[in-house]
Protein backbone atom coordinates (compact mmCIF):
# COMPACT_ATOMS: atom_id res chain seq x y z
CA UNK A 1 0.00 0.00 0.00
CA UNK A 2 2.73 2.43 0.95
CA UNK A 3 4.81 1.51 -2.11
CA UNK A 4 1.82 2.26 -4.36
CA UNK A 5 1.36 5.70 -2.81
CA UNK A 6 5.06 6.51 -3.26
CA UNK A 7 5.06 5.38 -6.93
CA UNK A 8 1.89 7.41 -7.59
CA UNK A 9 3.41 10.51 -5.96
CA UNK A 10 6.61 10.23 -8.01
CA UNK A 11 4.65 9.72 -11.22
CA UNK A 12 2.32 12.67 -10.60
CA UNK A 13 4.58 15.31 -9.13
CA UNK A 14 2.50 18.26 -10.39
CA UNK A 15 -0.73 16.92 -8.92
CA UNK A 16 0.93 16.17 -5.57
CA UNK A 17 2.49 19.66 -5.54
CA UNK A 18 -0.88 21.32 -6.16
CA UNK A 19 -2.55 19.23 -3.47
CA UNK A 20 0.22 20.14 -1.03
CA UNK A 21 -0.21 23.85 -1.75
CA UNK A 22 -3.98 23.53 -1.32
CA UNK A 23 -3.46 21.76 2.01
CA UNK A 24 -1.10 24.50 3.20
CA UNK A 25 -3.58 27.22 2.15
CA UNK A 26 -6.47 25.45 3.86
CA UNK A 27 -4.41 24.99 7.04
CA UNK A 28 -3.41 28.65 7.09
CA UNK A 29 -7.03 29.73 6.66
CA UNK A 30 -8.16 27.43 9.46
CA UNK A 31 -5.50 28.73 11.85
CA UNK A 32 -6.42 32.34 11.10
CA UNK A 33 -10.11 31.72 11.87
CA UNK A 34 -9.68 29.30 14.76
CA UNK A 35 -11.39 30.61 17.91
CA UNK A 36 -8.77 30.44 20.64
CA UNK A 37 -9.59 31.13 24.28
CA UNK A 38 -6.81 31.44 26.82
CA UNK A 39 -9.16 30.31 29.59
CA UNK A 40 -11.92 28.20 28.04
CA UNK A 41 -15.25 28.18 29.86
CA UNK A 42 -15.79 24.55 30.84
CA UNK A 43 -18.80 25.27 33.05
CA UNK A 44 -21.80 23.07 32.39
CA UNK A 45 -25.16 24.39 31.20
CA UNK A 46 -26.63 25.95 34.33
CA UNK A 47 -28.99 28.58 35.69
CA UNK A 48 -28.32 30.24 39.03
CA UNK A 49 -30.93 31.76 41.34
CA UNK A 50 -29.52 34.30 43.80
CA UNK A 51 -31.49 35.71 46.73
CA UNK A 52 -30.10 38.33 49.08
CA UNK A 53 -31.52 38.23 52.61
CA UNK A 54 -29.45 40.61 54.76
CA UNK A 55 -31.48 40.04 57.94
CA UNK A 56 -31.42 36.23 58.08
CA UNK A 57 -28.87 33.74 59.32
CA UNK A 58 -27.87 30.60 57.44
CA UNK A 59 -30.49 28.24 59.02
CA UNK A 60 -33.33 30.68 58.33
CA UNK A 61 -32.09 31.29 54.77
CA UNK A 62 -32.11 27.54 54.14
CA UNK A 63 -35.59 27.06 55.63
CA UNK A 64 -37.38 30.16 54.32
CA UNK A 65 -35.67 30.81 50.98
CA UNK A 66 -33.53 27.97 49.63
CA UNK A 67 -35.94 25.12 50.36
CA UNK A 68 -39.00 26.78 48.71
CA UNK A 69 -36.95 27.52 45.60
CA UNK A 70 -35.69 23.94 45.39
CA UNK A 71 -39.25 22.63 45.78
CA UNK A 72 -40.57 24.94 43.07
CA UNK A 73 -37.96 24.00 40.45
CA UNK A 74 -38.24 20.26 41.13
CA UNK A 75 -40.87 19.92 38.36
CA UNK A 76 -38.68 21.33 35.58
CA UNK A 77 -38.01 18.63 32.95
CA UNK A 78 -34.50 17.45 32.01
CA UNK A 79 -32.83 18.77 35.15
CA UNK A 80 -29.59 16.90 35.79
CA UNK A 81 -28.61 18.34 39.14
CA UNK A 82 -29.72 20.89 41.71
CA UNK A 83 -27.23 22.16 44.25
CA UNK A 84 -27.43 25.05 46.67
CA UNK A 85 -25.77 26.74 49.60
CA UNK A 86 -27.14 29.07 52.23
CA UNK A 87 -25.03 31.62 54.01
CA UNK A 88 -25.73 34.58 56.22
CA UNK A 89 -27.80 36.90 54.07
CA UNK A 90 -27.38 34.90 50.85
CA UNK A 91 -29.00 31.96 49.08
CA UNK A 92 -27.64 30.52 45.82
CA UNK A 93 -29.41 27.69 43.98
CA UNK A 94 -27.76 26.21 40.86
CA UNK A 95 -29.83 24.18 38.38
CA UNK A 96 -27.80 22.12 35.89
CA UNK A 97 -29.24 21.13 32.49
CA UNK A 98 -27.89 18.91 29.68
CA UNK A 99 -25.40 20.57 27.34
CA UNK A 100 -27.81 20.49 24.38
CA UNK A 101 -30.51 22.42 26.28
CA UNK A 102 -31.16 25.97 25.12
CA UNK A 103 -30.07 28.21 27.99
CA UNK A 104 -32.86 30.72 27.36
CA UNK A 105 -35.48 27.97 27.47
CA UNK A 106 -33.98 26.82 30.76
CA UNK A 107 -34.03 30.35 32.19
CA UNK A 108 -37.66 30.76 31.12
CA UNK A 109 -38.62 27.54 32.90
CA UNK A 110 -36.84 28.63 36.07
CA UNK A 111 -38.47 32.08 35.93
CA UNK A 112 -41.94 30.52 35.76
CA UNK A 113 -41.23 28.35 38.80
CA UNK A 114 -39.82 31.28 40.77
CA UNK A 115 -43.23 32.96 40.74
CA UNK A 116 -44.55 30.01 42.71
CA UNK A 117 -41.56 30.12 45.06
CA UNK A 118 -42.05 33.82 45.77
CA UNK A 119 -45.52 33.09 47.17
CA UNK A 120 -43.97 30.71 49.70
CA UNK A 121 -41.15 33.06 50.74
CA UNK A 122 -42.22 35.43 53.57
CA UNK A 123 -42.66 39.07 52.45
CA UNK A 124 -39.60 41.21 53.02
CA UNK A 125 -37.30 38.21 53.26
CA UNK A 126 -35.82 38.55 49.77
CA UNK A 127 -36.63 38.37 46.08
CA UNK A 128 -35.06 35.55 44.00
CA UNK A 129 -33.25 36.77 40.89
CA UNK A 130 -31.55 34.97 38.00
CA UNK A 131 -27.81 35.42 37.66
CA UNK A 132 -26.49 36.73 34.30
CA UNK A 133 -25.94 34.35 31.39
CA UNK A 134 -22.27 34.00 32.22
CA UNK A 135 -19.88 32.44 34.72
CA UNK A 136 -16.66 33.42 36.42
CA UNK A 137 -14.75 31.91 33.49
CA UNK A 138 -16.67 34.00 30.96
CA UNK A 139 -14.72 37.19 31.65
CA UNK A 140 -13.39 38.55 28.38
CA UNK A 141 -12.01 41.98 29.19
CA UNK A 142 -10.87 44.16 32.09
CA UNK A 143 -10.43 47.91 32.04
CA UNK A 144 -9.45 50.65 34.47
CA UNK A 145 -11.23 53.98 34.75
CA UNK A 146 -8.94 56.86 35.75
CA UNK A 147 -8.87 60.64 35.11
CA UNK A 148 -6.49 62.28 32.67
CA UNK A 149 -3.29 63.88 33.83
CA UNK A 150 -3.99 67.12 35.62
CA UNK A 151 -7.53 66.11 36.67
CA UNK A 152 -6.72 63.52 39.33
CA UNK A 153 -7.57 65.89 42.17
CA UNK A 154 -10.98 66.62 40.69
CA UNK A 155 -12.21 63.03 40.72
CA UNK A 156 -12.17 61.00 43.90
CA UNK A 157 -12.50 57.17 43.95
CA UNK A 158 -16.16 57.65 44.87
CA UNK A 159 -16.83 59.85 41.83
CA UNK A 160 -15.00 57.44 39.51
CA UNK A 161 -17.10 54.52 40.82
CA UNK A 162 -20.24 56.60 40.23
CA UNK A 163 -19.20 57.29 36.63
CA UNK A 164 -18.49 53.59 36.15
CA UNK A 165 -21.85 52.41 37.55
CA UNK A 166 -24.11 55.04 35.97
CA UNK A 167 -22.41 55.85 32.65
CA UNK A 168 -19.76 53.38 31.47
CA UNK A 169 -21.46 50.20 32.66
CA UNK A 170 -24.84 51.12 31.17
CA UNK A 171 -23.31 51.83 27.79
CA UNK A 172 -21.28 48.60 27.73
CA UNK A 173 -24.36 46.52 28.59
CA UNK A 174 -25.72 47.30 25.11
CA UNK A 175 -22.70 45.69 23.42
CA UNK A 176 -23.62 42.51 21.49
CA UNK A 177 -22.34 39.39 23.24
CA UNK A 178 -21.89 41.05 26.65
CA UNK A 179 -24.05 39.42 29.34
CA UNK A 180 -23.00 41.54 32.31
CA UNK A 181 -20.48 44.15 33.43
CA UNK A 182 -19.13 43.70 36.95
CA UNK A 183 -17.78 46.73 38.82
CA UNK A 184 -15.26 46.58 41.62
CA UNK A 185 -12.98 49.07 43.31
CA UNK A 186 -13.58 52.64 44.36
CA UNK A 187 -16.16 53.73 46.91
CA UNK A 188 -19.88 53.43 46.37
CA UNK A 189 -21.73 56.69 46.96
CA UNK A 190 -24.51 56.40 49.53
CA UNK A 191 -27.17 58.88 50.60
CA UNK A 192 -28.29 58.81 54.22
CA UNK A 193 -31.44 60.54 55.38
CA UNK A 194 -31.38 61.49 59.06
CA UNK A 195 -34.77 62.54 60.43
CA UNK A 196 -34.95 64.97 63.35
CA UNK A 197 -38.20 64.15 65.17
CA UNK A 198 -38.05 67.32 67.29
CA UNK A 199 -38.25 69.45 64.14
CA UNK A 200 -41.20 67.48 62.80
CA UNK A 201 -43.26 67.49 66.00
CA UNK A 202 -44.47 71.13 65.92
CA UNK A 203 -45.57 70.86 62.27
CA UNK A 204 -47.38 67.50 62.24
CA UNK A 205 -50.26 67.50 59.81
CA UNK A 206 -53.67 66.00 60.51
CA UNK A 207 -52.71 62.74 58.80
CA UNK A 208 -49.69 62.31 61.02
CA UNK A 209 -47.01 63.04 58.38
CA UNK A 210 -44.24 65.61 58.72
CA UNK A 211 -44.52 68.76 56.67
CA UNK A 212 -41.70 71.13 55.92
CA UNK A 213 -42.13 74.60 57.49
Amino acid sequence: MLDSIIRFSIGHKLLIGLLTLALVAWGGYSVAHLPIDAVPDITNNQVQVITQTPSLGAPDVERLVTFPIEQAIATIPDVQEVRSFSRFGLSVVTIVFPDDTDVYWARNQVTERLKEAERQIPPGTGTPELAPVTTGLGEIYQYVLHPKKGYKKQYSPTELRTVQDWLVRRQLLGTPGVADVSSFGGNIKQYEVAVEPERCAPTMSASGSCSRP
